[in-house]
């Protein structure tokens, strides 16, 4: 017998899940600017010619670069910390923490790959 959630999409919009929805989300959203690169990437190699060297313009810009860059890392370091805990299933009681944990990890390294990315745009 499956179960019957009838929750509409406002319902859903005012949902409060802190830590562990607010990564959800990014990682859904890390996954799917993951993807937007590749695409373009993609296009840029079979496109060719000036339509091409726009779709390369795009991902080498370095605005894009930090999107990306936000997005894979993210993706990165809250999927170890999903299979961490999907791995030793004890450590759930223990997942706000974890998240404390990633973002302590991933604050620093993304800031410091965002000031490389913008001192490399700006010419230094």
């Amino acid at each position: 017998m499956g179960l019957n959630r009838n929750v509409g999409l406002l319902t859903g919009l005012r949902y409060r899940g802190k830590g562990p929805m607010l990564t959800f989300v990014l990682h859904r959203i890390g996954g799917v600017g993951m993807a937007v690169f590749i695409a373009i990437h993609i296009l840029a190699s079979f496109v060719g010619g000036s339509g091409g060297q726009f779709f390369n313009a795009i991902y080498e810009h370095w605005t894009f670069q930090i999107v990306v860059f936000f997005c894979a890392m993210f993706h990165a370091i809250n999927g170890l910390r999903i299979t961490i805990l999907d791995l030793w299933p004890q450590l759930i009681e223990y997942q706000q923490e974890a998240i404390w944990v990633e973002w302590a990890v991933f604050i620093p390294l993304y800031s410091f790959a965002v000031y490389v990315i913008i001192r490399s745009a700006v010419g230094g």
